[in-house]
């Protein structure tokens, strides 16, 4: 053989070993290139990159959802990155190892979701189906929403949520489990407590503000202000007695409140819907002008007269020497408290919230009481007639006339 025969087979030497050289090895786990070379029967040929060998994807291990057409997930010519799952038989005809690329993208959605969680970021994600005891949401790997995590309230039919897109907090990971607990719940409260702080922080004492009836009790009603809850006493509901919350309002109904109190530091609003109506005393001295006559209910009975209610929320006075013509010791003699009476308006006082009223005022004096009044009248006007004139007659005459009109 000549010398240049012999550099000849050196040099193929040489080339074969650094070609056998750049083929790399593989083993499992491994994470490696792979060039789709073919697509059929639901798996993808590929070839490994620097190996010199092919391997087979299967169409599950092509995406962590579910595959329908594996011509909608890759195409011939597509590189993959890739995780080396098994070996497969060197008799097997379509390569020698079983790849995913599923694996390796959930491997990468573990490690960004272990972040967010360890970071509290709230994440999105569809909500892809609805299970027994909750919702089964896609954010690269399964997660779980518990049906107790999914509102800060009772739901009954989960199905309106599927193919919604929804906040979570991550509440539980488990990567080696694919355990993933997610809540919505979570979020909604913290939404909530974020316009709490804002609002409390804004609204003050003399604020009127409209709001919904969120929850009735036997002591008042809860008013959502868009974030915080107030509450209205049954007192501070209307100017007139409110036996219950329920007989005047309905959860869902608009008001108009005004605020009472703030207290950030418990968290409280105290409010009022009766401050934002007419008083009972409005406009009194033009519906209650004195002398008109109105009717009236007796609603308490004292020593000193009946308290009558002529409007709403307003009571008026009869002084028992108002009650009746003759003497009575007090005014049960005579009255009962429910009673229906016809009073006259002697005098009103709107800015002390005062009415004075007359019940004999209405009634026509008895006889024995224009007599009374006459011979009292005789008496303070007993005169000798020479040294004046008049007649007793004439001086009584006025007295005559009022009492006879």
């Amino acid at each position: 053989m000549t010398e240049f025969e012999n550099n000849q087979v050196e040099s193929g030497n040489e080339s074969m070993e650094a070609a056998l050289e750049s083929f790399q090895e593989v083993n499992v786990g491994d994470v490696v290139k792979g060039e789709v070379l073919a697509l059929e029967d639901r798996q993808a040929i590929v070839g490994i990159e620097g190996a010199g060998v092919e391997g087979v994807i299967p169409a599950k291990e092509l995406s962590t959802l579910p595959v329908e057409d594996i011509n909608e997930v890759v195409k011939v010519g597509d590189v993959l990155d890739l995780v080396v799952i098994s070996t497969i038989g060197k008799d097997k005809e379509n390569g020698s190892y079983l790849l995913s690329k599923r694996r390796l993208d959930a491997k990468k959605v573990w490690e960004e979701i272990e972040i967010d969680f360890k970071e509290g970021k709230i994440i999105e994600a569809p909500v892809t189906n609805v299970v027994k005891g909750g919702l089964v949401v896609d954010v690269g790997v399964r997660g779980f929403v518990p049906a107790s995590m999914v509102e800060d309230h009772f739901v009954d039919d989960f199905e309106s949520y599927k193919g919604q897109t929804m906040t979570f907090k991550i509440i539980e990971i488990e990567p080696s489990e694919n355990r993933l607990i997610l809540s919505h719940k979570a979020v909604v409260e913290l939404e909530k407590a974020s316009k709490r702080e804002e609002l409390l922080a804004t609204i003050k004492e003399g604020d009127q503000i409209e709001g919904t009836v969120a929850r009735l009790t036997d002591f008042g009603a809860f008013v959502d202000l868009g974030g915080v809850d107030g509450l209205v006493h049954v007192s501070e509901i209307a100017h007139t007695h409110i036996a219950k919350p329920s007989d005047v309002l309905t959860v869902g109904d608009k008001v108009q409140v005004s605020v009472l109190s703030v207290d950030p530091l418990k968290d409280r609003v105290s409010l009022s819907i009766k401050d934002t109506l007419p008083g009972p005393w409005s406009d009194i001295e033009n519906k209650a002008s004195v002398g008109t006559t109105l009717e009236g209910t007796v609603k308490r009975l004292t020593s000193f007269g009946a308290f009558v209610e002529v409007f709403p929320g307003v009571e008026g006075l009869v002084h028992i020497s108002q009650i009746s013509h003759k003497h009575i010791a007090t005014p049960h003699e005579v009255l009962t408290e429910g009673d229906k009476v016809q009073v006259k308006v002697l005098e009103v006082h709107p800015e002390e919230h005062r009415i004075a009223l007359s019940i004999k005022a209405l009634e026509e004096k008895p006889e024995s009481e224009v007599a009374k009044e006459i011979e009292e009248a005789e008496e303070a006007y007993v005169l000798p007639e020479e040294s004046t004139g008049f007649t007793m007659g004439d001086i009584l005459g006025d007295a005559l006339k009022d009492n006879n009109e």
